[in-house]
């Protein structure tokens, strides 16, 4: 009996796999347009600016629309996803995406680019965890799938690095509506492909689908991340505008979690929460892409306002951060194997750190070498360890839950981005406005307008002319570099928080095909109460899943698993085949002392 069943599991494998990386390059092509758009619009404000003749509250609209709506809506369409299908979520993804493009790229007032930036987002929030979700069901091999997991994150690094790039030559070389029109064409290639070549691949669908418990998500991130975009503009914590939506989308952020513990049939499994890698993985994405983010935007203005460079040199310098990035995704699922989880999340943590203390040996003057070293290794440490953390995450999670899992880490993205502003942003102006406080020669009102930003001192020092003026300058930058190492000192700590953070993690990347998929995620083995296969069969000395499965009194676990309702029977047959002795060796690390099966 396992050698037919084992003879069958081959070859649905073989069938399902022959195309799984032709559907990896369609979904990074997938993530390479949403994160260009989230940065490629930055270089095209001016000349929209221009032309539409915006409001101020328009223009941050039109700029912040997409992030918003997008973090907002990811559990609402990861969650549906699960229940309709994840290719028939992306599809209408692609589609909206493509209209809302159109819609954009030809806006002639101002309200309409906000729409169009709107339903941009919502076609963001379709794409992204579905991409995400697919790759976990096409990629049921956990070797594999970090290599996969390592080429997407790659690929969202590429994304954002390129989005301003290519927005300024465009808008050099066009019009501001070009940045969003070449997203058209794009769409109109990658929708036949995805729809001939992308997989459909369902999780649990067993009850309704929760409409009010997904809106209360969407509502609470959305306010969660309005009001952390507040306080990272520089609006005060305890102001109406900032504190209200913060307050709002945490208490809705609290019912909802309370309504899906209660709930038979959840949205998210709140059991995820209770594994402790899973946990620390969100906890990971979430500090690292505050360090990130807020590093970045500090640099830039370092490298414009302080060294005085242009925008295109400014992209240039920091092209070896994305060049480290992709080097990291490419070669981390090596690294994972090698070394696990736990010391790739944590090195990659501390190297980090290193990276930024490095960084606060930076002043006034250029110093090229040390920023590309710097640079450099930041780049490096940061995308190894988010690598590790998605990876991580997405493992833990099982694959009827995959739609879920990746919408709450994408969120901790989101969240982390606006964190990191909001955060780092915060110590920056405490750190730079005491030095303008008693410049000589300057009246208070010019050194209160100052200290807002050092854009605005360059322009108050302008305006002051002659020997004032020139000493606002020169405090403005003294003090600019004072804070900027304040900052940096506290984003070290941040990071070595996330190294003891990563201490939960597990110390070695096991490896059987499909942790969760062999027995635990179907029906036809729970009625003998076998809930976690690889620990039961290694408890019991069984060799073969399919042995455990026949102990339960499953003779076809797949039929079993069909008649449950899985879609992707391949993973669930691959895990009768008794890979895990095969290969525990080669993944374990050197050294660990555990021995060979």
């Amino acid at each position: 009996m396992s050698r037919t069943i084992t003879a069958r599991a081959r070859e649905r494998a073989a069938d399902g796999g022959t195309n799984r990386w032709v559907v990896l390059f369609v979904l990074c092509v997938s993530l390479l347009l949403v994160a260009l758009d989230a940065t490629i619009l930055h270089v095209a404000v001016p000349s929209l600016t221009e032309d539409l003749r915006p409001s101020s509250t328009a223009l941050l609209w039109i700029v912040d629309a997409y992030p918003l709506i997008c973090a907002s809506l990811l559990i609402l369409f990861g969650t549906l996803g699960d229940r309709i299908g994840r290719r028939r979520v992306l599809l209408l993804g692609y589609a909206l995406f493509g209209v809302a493009s159109a819609v954009a790229a030809l806006a002639t007032e101002p309200w309409v680019l906000i729409a169009a930036r709107a339903l941009l987002g919502v076609g963001g929030a379709m794409i992204m965890p579905a991409t995400l979700s697919i790759l976990r069901t096409v990629f049921p091999d956990r070797r594999e799938r970090a290599t996969a997991i390592g080429i997407w994150t790659a690929t969202a690094a590429i994304g954002a690095a390129t989005g301003p790039v290519l927005g300024g030559f465009l808008v050099e070389n066009y019009w501001w509506g070009s940045v969003f029109l070449i997203n058209i064409p794009l769409m109109a290639l990658i929708l036949p492909l995805g729809r001939r070549l992308l997989p459909e691949s369902r999780g649990a669908a067993d009850g309704p689908w929760d409409v009010l418990g997904a809106l209360m998500a969407a509502a609470g991130v959305l306010g969660c991340v309005l009001g952390v975009k507040r306080a990272g503009a520089g609006e005060p914590l305890l102001a109406l505008p900032t504190a209200g939506p913060l307050l709002l989308g945490a208490g809705l952020l609290v019912l909802f979690v309370r309504r899906q513990k209660r709930r038979p049939h959840p949205l998210i499994d709140m059991g995820l929460f209770s594994r402790a890698a899973f946990t620390t993985s969100v906890g990971c994405i979430v500090i690292g892409m505050l360090a990130l983010v807020g590093l970045e935007l500090i640099a830039v203005q370092y490298l414009q306002l302080v060294l005085g460079l242009s925008p295109l040199e400014t992209g240039l310098r920091l092209l070896p951060l994305t060049f480290a990035a992709m080097a990291a995704g490419a070669t981390g699922s090596y690294t994972l194997r090698r070394i696990g989880p736990r010391r790739m999340v944590g090195w990659g943590f501390v190297l980090t750190a290193g990276a930024v203390l490095l960084l606060t040996f930076m002043g006034q003057d250029d110093r090229p070498l040390l920023l590309t070293v710097g640079f450099v290794l930041l780049g490096f440490g940061l995308q190894t360890t988010l690598f590790s953390a998605y990876e991580s995450m997405l493992s833990e999670a099982p694959q009827r839950s995959a739609g879920g899992a990746a919408a709450i880490g994408e969120t901790s993205y989101q969240l982390g981005a606006g964190m990191g502003i909001a955060l780092l942003g915060s110590v920056m102006n405490a750190a730079y406005a005491p030095g303008l406080a008693s410049v000589p020669g300057v009246p208070a009102e010019a050194s209160s307008a100052a200290s807002n930003s050092l854009g605005e001192a360059y322009k108050v020092a302008e305006q002051l002319g002659g020997t004032a003026g020139d000493a606002l300058h020169q405090a403005a930058r003294h003090a600019f570099v004072d804070g900027l190492h304040i900052t940096l000192c506290v984003s070290a700590v941040l990071l070595l928080v996330g190294a003891v953070m990563a201490r939960r993690l597990p110390r070695v990347m096991e490896c059987p095909v499909d942790e969760d998929e062999s027995c635990e995620a179907y029906e036809g083995c729970e009625p003998a109460g076998v809930r976690e296969p690889v620990a039961a069969r290694e408890s019991a000395g069984v060799r073969e899943p399919v042995a455990a499965c026949e102990a339960a009194g499953v003779r076809e676990p797949v039929a079993a698993c069909e008649s449950a309702g899985v879609r992707e029977p391949v993973a669930a047959c691959e895990a009768a085949e008794p890979r895990v002795p095969a290969t525990r060796e080669a993944i374990e690390p050197a050294g660990s002392g555990r021995p060979a099966h």
